[in-house]
């Protein structure tokens, strides 16, 4: 089983755990919402455009509001199934979905108040690398300052260069390298810097 799928079957549980009214990281939206989100963006091809296109945004929340009034169990189980057969996304679930349930699985656990993070082992930790790798400079395209991204054991990406000198590194496993990039501040890292350029990055706009 590929990691993406392995992510998506924890977030389900994840979501079932919590229930549908609970809280996530995703700013207001509630378990309901997020597993709305997943549904939207994997079988309603009309309306995921609004994801990244705001003319569109509209039609999204729309749709999303009507798939979000499905029964619970039903969401979760479209959640867990996937992309249906007819889907661009069913093939290449391993590669495109993989930081979407991984994100969205945290989404839901560090939601929770006294949160702990899960222990990857070194295979998984690498793949997310990879994933940390591909799209840190989108990440990071506002910064003011130079921001590279390290592991603790050593392995290091630049994800912006800025003139003036200032770099500022963020060190951490690269699972929580990645929920920073996809703009979560649930994370455990390690910054150095000045003061000020650091605060820059932690407060920066990371929206992809």
């Amino acid at each position: 089983m590929t990691m993406a799928r392995r992510e998506r079957q924890g977030l389900v549980e994840a979501m079932r755990s919590a229930g549908p009214e609970a809280p996530t990281l995703c700013a207001e939206w509630t378990v309901r919402d997020l597993a709305a989100h997943v549904v939207v963006r994997e079988r309603r091809p009309d309306a995921a455009p609004g994801i990244l296109l705001k003319p569109f945004a509209g039609y999204l929340d729309r749709v999303q509001t009507k798939v979000a009034s499905k029964p619970f169990p039903a969401l979760l189980e479209q959640v867990r199934t996937g992309p249906p057969w007819w889907s661009p996304l069913r093939p290449v679930d391993a590669v495109v979905n993989l930081s979407e349930m991984f994100v969205h699985h945290e989404d839901v656990r560090r939601a929770a108040p006294r949160w702990q993070p899960r222990e990857l082992t070194a295979a998984d930790e690498d793949t997310l690398w990879s994933q940390v790798r591909r799209m840190a400079s989108m990440s990071y395209r506002k910064a003011p300052v130079t921001v590279a991204l390290r592991t603790h054991d050593g392995r290091r990406v630049v994800a912006r260069s800025a003139s003036g000198g200032v770099v500022v590194t963020l060190t951490g496993k690269p699972s929580e390298l990645l929920l920073h990039a996809f703009g979560r501040d649930e994370v455990l890292l390690e910054t150095s810097g000045d003061a000020d350029a650091v605060r820059a990055v932690l407060d920066l706009d990371r929206s992809v």
